[in-house]
């Protein structure tokens, strides 16, 4: 089945999120959602989420799923405010709880942050079904650019968060804690077996070098002949050899403090203390 896509892009983060909806039932999926957030005031808003609640609205849609396909490392998720405005099951990969583990003991977060993943409605499991209205709808675990990442097959669309960017660009870091290069290129292999006309949709895309337009969609084909960094014939040794180097010239993403520890608590800001303020903590010569 074709649901229908539509992408949001958040130019400040090099974002895209998606509303997936199937048009039978107009029942939708809101994908990897943005959190405005300004580092140098320290503030929150929602300009970005207020799209995507005018467009679920205009079209009629019922939300049934907020679905994260990682803990992002760059922005801020917006899922806490979508699903109040809109309703819906907020979801993430199972092993988020690796990952709270952890970046709760980076940022003591203390006994009373849970590292069990119950801060979301559901945690999928490898090869986990589900619906988004009538469109069949599958998780698969796509791990390497974080221990926890999760793409997302509905229908004849699959959403692979950070696995995979554009061809003419290649393929996400590795080398964040939990991060593995074998592991991505065993979950690009995966993508793979997919049907050749499967639509894929970034998360995020940066202009390829020569390139002038933003780009989001492209097809399990096109990927694996393409693709620069990981297309048929490159061997896993050569593609771990090239990522391992490549991630080593990397500076961290620029909101990588604030997003992580926001995204572990499921886009919950961190609780207030005793004077009513919420604080971020930037841990000084750890990462």
């Amino acid at each position: 089945m074709q649901p229908r896509v539509e992408a949001f892009f958040d130019p400040a983060t090099s974002t895209y999120s998606y509303v997936v909806s199937d048009p039978a039932t107009q029942r939708c999926a809101i994908i990897d959602s943005v959190l405005d957030y300004d580092p140098a005031a320290g503030r929150t808003s929602f300009e970005s989420a207020k799209r995507l609640v005018a467009y679920v609205r205009e079209q009629g849609l019922t939300v049934d799923w907020l679905l994260e396909t990682h803990v992002h490392a760059d922005h801020l998720s917006a899922a806490p405010y979508l699903q109040r405005e809109l309703g819906g099951q907020l979801a993430i990969g199972e092993l988020i709880t690796v990952v709270q583990d952890t970046f709760g003991k980076l940022f003591n977060a203390g006994t009373e942050f849970a590292t069990d993943g119950r801060q979301f409605d559901r945690l999928f499991k490898d090869g986990d079904r589900f619906q988004v209205g009538t469109v069949e709808s599958r998780a698969i675990h796509t791990p390497g650019h974080t221990p926890a990442c999760m793409t997302y097959v509905i229908g004849d669309a699959a959403f692979v968060g950070d696995t995979l960017f554009m061809p003419d660009y290649g393929t996400a870091r590795c080398d964040f804690p939990g991060g593995d290069a074998r592991a991505m290129f065993h979950s690009i292999h995966r993508l793979f077996e997919l049907p050749d006309d499967t639509r894929l949709f970034m998360c995020h895309d940066y202009k390829a070098p020569g390139r002038d337009d933003y780009r989001f969609e492209t097809t399990v084909a096109e990927q694996r002949e393409h693709n620069v960094h990981a297309h048929q014939g490159v061997s896993e040794d050569a593609f771990v050899a090239m990522r391992n180097a490549r991630d080593a010239t990397l500076d961290m993403p620029a909101l990588i403090l604030p997003s992580v520890q926001v995204n572990m608590r499921a886009g919950q800001l961190p609780p207030a203390e005793d004077n009513g303020v919420r604080y971020l903590k930037i841990p000084l010569d750890v990462l």
